[in-house]
């Protein structure tokens, strides 16, 4: 399915060097944020105190948060959990405050509002398991990162393989300069998008990399350039339905879903934006610049060029 089709090829590697500079510009900015600023962490990483409340009828979640922060808590989460009438809380840990007192201290103030109000359960999260989720979650990151390169490297070549994933840490490491510059709250559920954002990125990366293997099997007397650019751009309209599509469902998340997928939301459109960009100039102008060539991919069978326009081109009987 096609919403257009581009006769002439646009020539996206003759300005690959230009948007490489940005990209690694914008790269750099990310990994300096990561380090002055840091990511502003959630409760799970951090430790505090999480609390689990019942209403008699459907709970107002933003009536319940703005009661919380007015009593001194930053970076209250706030959430319905399981059905409307129960609301989670996380609150983070406090110094000289202990999870007991914390979590009375909101009781009476949900009380005060609604002496309906009960508390079902309450536990505390400590900074060990705050240091554990976090270790996990890097440990997540490394096994996607690895089993996309082996993929890769099996079903492509070694320098696609390479290419990909530089264009997809790239992806991540630019999500994660946006939450650490505005200093966005870094949970679980960010933590998730970033993984499908690397799942997601590499998608576009496979689509551009099996059309460039395709095109060098039916155009022998193209070079590698034009190859990668005709295969980039046969492929814009694909990229335009299904990245769009996609798009379209994460910002109803982004508008509409509240604060609790707010930043889930977030990071998965930075993360399709820059997934795009990366796939068409980071990922294939590495492949590029690494050489890639048609005996990486193909191997002579002696076959004769094939017509561009001829609609049985690449058929097999």
């Amino acid at each position: 399915m096609e919403f257009f089709k581009i006769r002439r090829d646009i020539p996206f590697m003759e300005n690959a060097l230009i948007f490489n500079v940005i990209s690694f510009l914008t790269f750099a900015a990310a990994v300096f944020f990561l380090v002055t600023r840091g990511l502003h962490l959630s409760v799970e990483f951090t430790g505090g105190t999480v609390m689990e409340v019942g209403y008699s009828q459907p709970a107002d979640v933003e009536r319940v948060r703005r009661t919380v922060a007015g009593l001194g808590f930053a970076d209250v989460q706030v959430q319905n959990f399981g059905t409307s009438r129960d609301v989670l809380i996380r609150l983070p840990a406090q110094k000289g405050v202990s999870s007991a007192q914390q979590s009375e201290k909101v009781l009476s103030a949900l009380k005060a509002e609604d002496p309906g109000v009960t508390l079902r359960r309450t536990e505390f999260v400590g900074p060990q398991v705050g240091e554990e989720l976090a270790t996990d979650g890097l440990k997540a990151l490394a096994m996607v990162v690895i089993g996309i390169m082996v993929y890769l490297a099996f079903r492509f070549e070694w320098k696609f393989a390479v290419a990909a994933i530089v264009a997809n840490l790239h992806d991540v490491v630019i999500i994660l300069g946006f939450f650490a510059y505005f200093q966005w709250e870094f949970s679980l559920a960010v933590l998730a998008a970033v993984l499908a954002v690397l799942g997601y990125s590499v998608n576009e990366s496979v689509v551009i990399f099996d059309r460039i293997r395709e095109n060098f099997r039916r155009y022998r007397k193209m070079n590698t350039v034009q190859i990668i650019d005709n295969a980039i751009t046969s492929t814009i309209s694909r990229t335009i339905i299904t990245h769009g599509s996609t798009q379209i469902m994460v910002l109803s998340m982004l508008l509409f879903g509240g604060p609790t997928l707010h930043y889930f939301a977030l990071a998965l459109t930075i993360g399709i934006l820059f997934g795009i960009y990366s796939s068409v100039f980071v990922a294939a102008a590495i492949a590029m610049w690494l050489g890639i060539k048609r005996e990486d991919l193909v191997k002579s069978s002696g076959r004769k060029e094939e017509d561009p326009n001829d609609p049985n081109a690449g058929a097999a009987v």
